[in-house]
């Protein structure tokens, strides 16, 4: 079984990843979104050097699902150009991903 994927995106309030959660959940685009703690985050944006606290989610889902899910992390973020990055799940229990199937619009 494959196609499966996590994306990621970090976010500096922990309400606008939930919004994005519950938006991606209901709508059966993400099998589970997973909001971690504050993590701290050290980049340069626009020539400038930046250190900010901000919450990072994960987001389980599928491959033919990827466009929907960056068009509504875009649509309800509140940065300029928030993180979208996509991972390849290679391989998981067969139980796990059979549920991920189920919970996803595919």
């Amino acid at each position: 079984m494959s196609g499966f994927i996590v994306v990621l995106t970090t976010a500096d309030s922990k309400e606008t990843l939930v919004r994005i959660s519950k938006f991606l959940v209901e709508r059966k685009l993400a099998a589970c979104c997973q909001i971690s703690s504050p993590i701290e985050s050290f980049y340069i944006y626009k020539n400038k050097f930046e250190n900010t606290k901000e919450w990072l989610c994960i987001i389980k889902t599928h491959k033919n699902l990827f466009d929907e899910v960056q068009k509504v992390i875009k649509s309800l973020h509140t940065y300029e150009t928030p993180e979208i990055i996509q991972i390849n799940i290679e391989d998981g229990d067969v139980n796990y991903l059979n549920w991920m199937k189920e919970a996803l619009k595919l």
